[in-house]
């Protein structure tokens, strides 16, 4: 890879006209050259299509980083119709590389990038492991050790990569028909400011040290739950300095018995969803590779770049959507969308429309029932709320949502997606009445919770 971050508006556009014109030549291509062959060969050009799309995205959009990368992240999650059903696994493992894998920037590169904030190497760190540990939509991540004998993660940024993504929101109306499929009302202008405000917010990285460092102490000492701090005086611009989390991985973490991710799952609903309605703050950028389980057995939750604050009177709001909707009040409902305007009372949709696209998207927090999340059922409620043109819901398209509520619902969305990928079992909506009607908890996780929170936890 090139040292820098291909950064200019025309450079980036043309890798992004090129990567959708290579997927539709290659999507003609495959078809016509499976007409006549045997299942044999079809299963394997299929194979051979599958992976080469992959990795055409990997190579771009990792090449890219910035914005475009962020995007085959969130594909990485999904089980996207972009390829044949029987290898969309496979497909969905190439693309993790991009969460776990993506290419590597040369050390070189990074390290004066590191020298140029803190001086030369050997003055903070006593040893630095030059192999990056992990590579994130605008920086890599190494291991290493302070002279205190802490061992640290460090999250550079790539050279660049603060052009990189503002050539991007540049090229933003240009690659909204990428990005529609995993965001919601793409084309509106004030949600495109909105998604720029909150990509923007990845580059300030004293910002997010002080947020992760705020979070770190909410969750110190819970009985299930860890946040890594940051180390704030090793923290610039371009360098984030945390405690390390020594854990198992995304991968690790599919392997274990399924009561076991189970267990796992309800932590995950609980840090990423119920948080928004308990704390008004939510993670925007929950997917499987910012979680580990940590040796001592509580669940990690790492990168608080996208972590943000929602006002209380729009929390208020999604809570009496979700009520109203779970009680079967269309009537209440549609008022409620109407007067936000999120629904046009001239488009022609009625208030029953309103209460079965909120179940089809969001109906996991509704229903009384255990539920097994699979990919296939997540990828189904997602692509639904975002691109609801499916004949059920046509006069859905004519919705707008609101500007504010845009990443909280992308996180709501890529939650329901992540627990997928951990095909995970619970009766959500058991958990959701806690933010939903206040209610104590039913669970065992829940009632060891509130237990530590009445002993005096920061929270």
């Amino acid at each position: 890879m090139a040292d820098r971050v291909p950064g200019g508006r025309l450079a980036r556009s043309g890798r992004l006209g090129r990567l959708a014109a290579g997927q539709a030549v290659r999507g003609v291509g495959a078809r016509l050259s499976m007409i006549g062959r045997t299942e044999e060969a079809r299963r394997i050009l299929a194979e051979r299509s599958t992976l080469a799309t992959a990795q055409q995205i990997v190579t771009v959009l990792g090449g890219m980083k910035g914005a475009a990368m962020k995007l085959g992240q969130m594909l990485s999650v999904l089980d996207v119709d972009l390829v044949p059903e029987t290898h969309r696994e496979m497909f969905r493992a190439k693309l993790a590389e991009l969460r776990d894998r993506a290419p590597a920037a040369p050390f070189a590169a990074m390290l004066k990038v590191i020298e140029d904030d803190l001086g030369p190497l050997a003055r903070v760190f006593a040893d630095f492991d030059e192999t990056p540990i992990a590579a994130a939509s605008i920086g890599q991540v190494y291991r290493a050790r302070l002279h205190d004998g802490r061992t640290v993660a460090v999250k550079v940024q790539y050279p660049g990569v603060d052009r990189a993504i503002d050539a991007d929101m540049r090229n933003l109306e240009m690659i909204s028909k990428l990005w529609k499929s995993v965001l919601p009302s793409a084309a509106d202008t004030a949600v495109l400011d909105e998604i720029a405000r909150n990509i923007g917010n990845e580059l300030d990285y004293p910002r997010e040290a002080r947020i992760q460092h705020r979070v770190a102490m909410r969750y110190r000492g819970h009985p299930f739950i860890t946040v890594p701090d940051s180390i704030e005086e090793h923290c610039t611009r371009n360098v984030l300095v945390t405690e390390f989390v020594e854990g198992a991985t995304f991968d690790q973490i599919r392997t274990l018995p399924d009561a076991d991710r189970d267990r796992l799952g309800e932590l995950i609903y609980r840090f990423y969803i119920s948080s928004l309605f308990r704390d008004n703050e939510f993670c925007g950028d929950p997917h499987p590779g910012n979680i580990l389980l940590a040796a001592d057995g509580r669940l990690a939750f790492v990168d608080f770049g996208l972590y943000d604050h929602m006002d209380p009177v729009h929390v208020d709001f999604e809570r009496a959507c979700l009520r109203a909707a779970g009680e079967h009040r269309a009537g209440d409902l549609y008022k409620a969308w109407v007067g936000r305007g999120i629904i046009d009372p001239d488009a022609g949709v009625a208030a029953e429309e309103c209460l079965e696209y909120v179940w089809a998207a969001a109906g996991w927090h509704l229903l009384d029932e255990r539920i097994t999340i699979t990919p296939e059922l997540a990828t189904g409620a997602v692509i639904l709320a975002v691109d609801p043109r499916a004949a059920e819901f046509k006069g859905m398209r004519h919705q707008l949502l609101p500007a504010e509520h845009v990443f909280s619902r992308r996180a709501d969305l890529f939650t329901f997606a992540a627990l997928g990928q951990f095909g995970v079992t619970n009766n959500w909506h058991r958990l959701a009445r806690e933010w939903l009607y206040d209610e104590p908890p039913a669970t065992e996780i829940g009632r060891a919770i509130a237990e530590w929170r009445a002993a005096g936890s920061p929270r």
